[in-house]
Parts: structure tokens; sequence; C-alpha cells
């Protein structure tokens, strides 16, 4: 159980942060940047379930995707050294993955297929979801990039679950326009 009794602990103040590991990298690392960008995206979410209203169940896979996300986020601050360690870290694991895989397939089954791009918009929870789907592209794009570098471990699996989740959120965003129909549609050049 984790247990935080003092806040601000000064040791940041030079730019740097600790991993879970104990060594300290800076703050703009791109592993501390990846693991940001996963908190901003659980942020987000947690903002687009405030529009759940009569969404008791598409709530209940946020709140789901939500502590996945800390999961995520602890696995990303926890990096592969290839090292003995004293504990089992905590890492995404395929279940995780084709739980999400399951929940897409499940909201998506009340859709009709696309017949254009869908525009960010709609209902505040749509909208809200768009913004949490870019986000974790970008989390996506920052991990490829840091399981890119020599020395820098991301596991199959939470690639696959940061690949998976945009894809939820962009399902979960048109279910929650009215299970499609009040999706905002491109029309490629309406305004020329």
């Amino acid at each position: 159980m984790v247990k935080l009794n003092k806040i601000y602990t000064k040791t940041g103040d030079d730019g740097t942060t600790g991993l879970a590991t104990g060594p300290r990298r800076l703050k703009s690392d791109l592993r501390v940047d990846a693991y940001g960008t996963v908190d901003e995206t659980n942020s987000v979410i947690g903002l687009a379930r405030q529009y759940m209203d009569d969404m008791a169940d598409l709530d209940a896979m946020l709140m789901r995707i939500q502590n996945d996300l800390f999961d995520l986020g602890a696995d990303l601050a926890t990096p592969e050294t290839g090292e003995v360690m004293e504990y089992e870290p905590l890492r995404m694991v395929e279940a995780q993955v084709a739980r999400i895989e399951t929940e897409i397939d499940l909201l998506n089954g009340d859709l009709q297929p696309l017949r254009s791009f869908v525009l960010p918009g709609g209902s505040k929870a749509a909208a809200t979801l768009h913004i949490a789907r870019t986000v974790a592209r970008r989390a996506e794009r920052q991990m490829v990039e840091l399981s890119r570098l020599p020395g820098e471990i991301v596991s199959m699996a939470a690639l696959e679950y940061i690949n998976r989740l945009s894809d939820f959120l962009f399902v979960a965003a048109r279910w929650s326009n009215d299970k499609g129909r009040a999706d905002v549609l491109w029309v490629p050049g309406k305004n020329r």
C-alpha cells in the first residue's frame, strides 16, 4: 500500500525526479515524459467521467482504465535493467490488453459503421474522450520512441495497452454520442 505523508520533498528542485528503482533522471527525460503523459491521459479520463450521467457501464470501464493507467505509470517508472530486484515490479500484462479489447468490441457492437472520419465533438463526454484519445496517442508516441533508445525497455504489453487505449477512447467517444447517432462527421472540402 502506498503511503504519502509529505507531499513536497524539495528533492526535485534541481530538475530531477526519482524513478521507482531509485536512480534520478531529469524531469525532461523521455521516460519521465512518457509516464507524465500517461498521467495526463488519466486526468482527462477523470474529467470525462464527470459527464457519464446515464452511462454507468462506460463509467465503470473508464474507472478500470484509470487504475490500469496507474499500473502503466508504475511500469514505466520502474525501468527493466536485467538485474535482479528486491521485489516484483508492477508490470502491464496481456490480460489488461485482452480486457480492453473485449470492451472495445462490446461498445463497437452498438455502433453503425463509419461513413466518414469523425470530428472531435458532439456531447461533452465525447469531446472530452476525444481529448483523452489524443493525449493517449502522444503517450504512445513517447513510449515507442523510448523503446527504441539503447538500454531502454518498454514491454510489449505496455505498448499494446496504450495503443488499444486510444482505440477504446475513440469508440467510447462515438458510443457516448448517442451510440454514434450524434457524431459530427468530416465533410471533405466543405468550406472551399
